[in-house]
């Protein structure tokens, strides 16, 4: 089952005005993604989605060149020795870093959905996982942004009203904005999980000063304060209170969760399939972790491939804990495809897809219709 052809789609939608939120990392306008296409000598076509890493036609360029160049002909089936032959060439040593992590996660992520679609196996039981719920949070980057209290506990309860049992508020407005939204959810849903992300925009200061009302409001975790490769505020910070600090979006492959691990400062791992190495990779940051007794919640993608098989995931690890689903305006997150990636059930739980491989069917011509839209999504 060789490899005859890889190619990476770079697509992006522009949001209109009235559904652009605001976040620590500003203002989203539009949504991008990369989606790869893996075709073999048997018919079989797997598809995978690296991160748009705010450069969408980056991620693509590298995948549609060099990354293209080192895995044709190999065998698809082989994702280990890919994996390693990818990354000896592109990342241990001269490669472009994070850049070229993100670009073979795609390519591991195509791989694994051909080896399903190959065994006729949905990805969770190839993994080893079995059919399971998984809990949900309602998150990504389209929701519960910068808003009044007021505005926020509308928002939240329509989440609630679909199922959800947990949400995630975004922080870093100023430190009393913060506290009063995370207040007004915590007064009007006494039983909900909240969890927070401060997309780095915190300073210590500012953790110093939020962080004892987080624990006052039983907030169940604080998601990236800072960069994680800023591991003393991160040590400093796990002092000002109980909330567990939560970080990994932004860590690749393993080896960037090693210190993380050491140091004992975080208690929640999001490695993000599109992102940290592919599903070999996130396997092996799970197994790590479970050595540790740390559970792994997924970063959500932005469309349903990322989506989906970090459900497949989830449902295959022992140290598994929430889904991250992508809510608010988000046309990729279902729009490349002809069938929905998870569903909310009333329980506010997803389950993985029964499918082969990961289990979506792509719509080419949707790709085709949405090309790259040059320039930053967050203004």
């Amino acid at each position: 089952m060789k490899i005859i052809d890889v190619i990476g789609y770079p697509l992006s939608v522009r949001l209109p005005p009235e559904r652009q939120n605001t976040l620590g990392l500003g203002k989203l306008t539009k949504r991008d993604a990369t989606i790869i296409k893996i075709v073999t000598d048997e018919g079989i076509i797997g598809w995978g989605e690296a991160h748009h890493a705010r450069n969408p036609g980056a991620v693509a360029h590298i995948i549609n060149t060099t990354m293209r160049d080192l895995v044709l002909g190999m065998d698809a089936s082989q994702t280990t020795a890919i994996w390693d032959k990818v990354y000896k060439a592109q990342i241990g040593s001269h490669g472009m870093g994070a850049g070229s992590v993100i670009a073979l996660s795609g390519i591991d992520m195509a791989l694994w959905d051909i080896k399903g679609k190959a065994a006729n196996m949905p990805l969770y039981k190839l993994l080893g996982g079995s059919q399971k719920p998984i809990p949900a949070y309602a998150g990504g980057g389209g929701a519960l942004g910068f808003r009044t209290p007021e505005e926020t506990v509308e928002e939240v309860g329509g989440f609630v009203e679909k199922g959800f049992r947990a949400v995630k508020l975004r922080l870093g407005q100023t430190n009393k904005q913060d506290i009063a939204r995370i207040s007004a959810v915590r007064e009007r849903f006494p039983d909900l999980t909240i969890l927070t992300d401060a997309n780095t925009a915190y300073s210590l200061d500012d953790c110093r000063r939020v962080m004892p009302a987080m624990e006052e409001l039983d907030v169940y975790w604080l998601e990236e304060p800072f960069p994680a490769t800023n591991t003393k505020a991160y040590e400093i910070a796990a002092t000002f209170s109980s909330t567990q600090l939560a970080l990994g979006e932004n860590s690749y492959t393993r080896f960037e969760f090693i210190p993380h691990l050491d140091s004992g400062n975080i208690r929640i791992f999001q490695p993000d399939v599109g992102k940290c190495g592919g599903v070999t990779e996130i396997m092996r940051i799970a197994a790590c972790a479970s050595t540790w007794n740390i559970a792994v919640h997924p970063h959500g993608g932005v469309t349903g491939l990322d989506l989906a098989a970090g459900i497949h995931v989830l449902a295959s690890i022992e140290n598994g804990g929430f889904f991250e689903s992508s809510e608010g305006c988000n046309p990729l997150r279902e729009g490349p495809f002809k069938n929905k990636p998870y569903e909310v059930g009333a329980d506010g739980c997803v389950h993985p897809l029964e499918g082969p491989g990961i289990g979506l069917e792509v719509d080419e011509d949707f790709i085709k219709a949405n090309p790259v839209i040059e320039g930053p999504g967050f203004v």
